[in-house]
């Protein structure tokens, strides 16, 4: 049967750096079409990709694109896998030009390269539309970013153009898959059922290990083989769209339907619409089946027509984000960590809103306002580390709580050490809706 097989080398910027070998030897090893792809993108990734290029205007893209692509990039090339990412971030032409310039230093040749254009919607031509989307709640002075999520159908076209390499900015992650499928197989764009089909393969690819044991394992409950090998997902996907989840051979990590299918549910609100730029999705038909060791069937997804908006997520300056941490141990630890925090929460007053945490007695349950911990009757904690954080517009008003953390030095209760400060731009995001044709997607091949 007629198949093309997908391999996922990066769940997020910053992921295992040699994810990409064992994937690129078992697509090669296949002997089947193939394609490899880098997600790279959170939310506020963009962002800060935006606030580099601003510092370096040749900056802006995945600042490890060289770690991840490198390794394979030669072997990817001779052997007809098709590279598609959205390390170009903020800057999709950088990202081309380096990767351009690396094949040169490998001696590899010049790769025919793609650009996927039309995401970036920060500029003054587009000031109207996003003010018709987000009203008063857009501050045109404070805007970073602002980026439209694209589909899959100009990442297909780059391929069928020609492209080896596809570099996209903000694209959803499941457009990564959804592109090469409709390339490789040639779908109708309005087959909304195998859209559909290819959207939840790339859902399963797109964060990385968490498809094959990385975040279902749970020692003595969940048990995961060889953890710190962990082999990235595979998918193999024919003709109608039905897909198997695998491994490459001699990895760690586990493929079977209970991991596959925590990932399937992974941040779906509503099974039955689960909303991307190529379509909506609906599992709530679908089968999960083992067909063999590491090998998982996910067949009987559906799928019905695109929507006629397109999500539209803007980053804006938010002030500054101030962090301090010192330690308390020994008989009586937490007892003084609160106390200290009390010091400092005197001191500042109603000038800043500050979260208090006791790592090791309370910290992930806690809440900003800080009143579970108010609530609660001090434990016998002998190794706390106390955080405390706050927000702010203005810079001096954030870093006075580093200045009071960094006193109780000698200021506080007995025994604190290990201060340790920070002092940060705070980013915040808004988003909205609007007609997907007000943002038309395209692409270019690099000169």
């Amino acid at each position: 049967m007629n198949k093309l097989l997908i391999g996922a080398a990066s769940a997020f910027s910053g992921d295992r750096q040699d994810a990409a070998g064992p994937v690129v030897d078992s697509l090669v090893a296949s002997g089947e079409p193939a394609a490899l792809i880098y997600e790279t993108l959170a939310e506020r990734t963009l962002a800060l990709a935006q606030l580099e290029r601003r510092r370096d205007p040749n900056a802006g893209y995945d600042p490890w694109l060289v770690d991840i692509v490198g390794p394979v990039l030669k072997k990817c090339l001779e052997n007809r896998i098709t590279i598609i990412g959205n390390f170009g971030a903020a800057n999709p032409r950088g990202a081309a030009l380096r990767l351009r310039a690396l094949a040169s230093e490998l001696g590899i040749g010049v790769p025919r390269i793609a650009i996927i254009e039309g995401d970036d919607v920060s500029g003054p031509n587009h000031r109207a539309a996003l003010r018709q989307g987000l009203g008063a709640a857009l501050d045109e002075g404070s805007i970073v970013s602002a980026n439209v999520y694209q589909g899959g159908d100009s990442i297909a076209d780059a391929i069928k153009a020609g492209a080896q390499i596809v570099v996209a900015g903000r694209v959803s992650d499941p457009a990564l898959t959804v592109g090469p499928l409709l390339a490789h197989f040639d779908w109708k764009r309005d087959d909304w059922m195998r859209r559909g089909k290819a959207v939840m393969v790339g859902h399963l690819l797109e964060c990385g290990c968490q498809a094959t044991g990385g975040y279902f394992a749970d020692p003595g409950y969940k048990e995961v083989p060889d953890i710190a090998n962990l082999g990235y997902p595979i998918a193999e996907v024919d003709e109608s769209g039905d897909c198997v989840i695998t491994k490459p051979t001699g990895t760690g990590g586990l493929v079977v339907p209970a991991v596959v299918k925590e990932q399937l549910l992974y941040e779906l609100d509503d099974p039955s619409a689960y909303v991307t730029p190529d379509a909506v999705a609906d599992i709530t038909q679908c089968t999960l089946e083992s067909v063999g060791a590491d090998r998982v069937a996910m067949r009987d997804v559906r799928g019905t027509a695109w929507p006629s908006h397109l999500k539209v997520l803007v980053c804006h300056e938010g002030g500054w984000l101030a962090e301090a941490e010192i330690s308390y141990a020994g008989p009586r630890a937490e007892l003084r960590a609160r106390l200290a925090a009390d010091i400092v929460r005197n001191r500042i007053g109603s000038k800043l809103k500050m979260r208090v945490d006791l790592i090791g007695a309370m910290s992930i349950l806690a809440d900003d306002a800080g009143e579970l911990l108010a609530g609660t009757a001090p434990g016998g904690g002998r190794d706390i580390r106390l955080r405390v954080s706050a927000a702010h517009e203005d810079r001096r008003a954030a870093d006075q709580l580093n200045r009071e953390v960094m006193s109780l030095y000698t200021c506080g209760p007995a025994g604190g050490g290990g201060v340790r400060t920070s002092l940060k731009p705070r980013l915040s995001t808004t988003a909205c809706y609007l007609p997907r044709e007000m943002f038309p997607t395209r692409f270019e091949m690099l000169d």
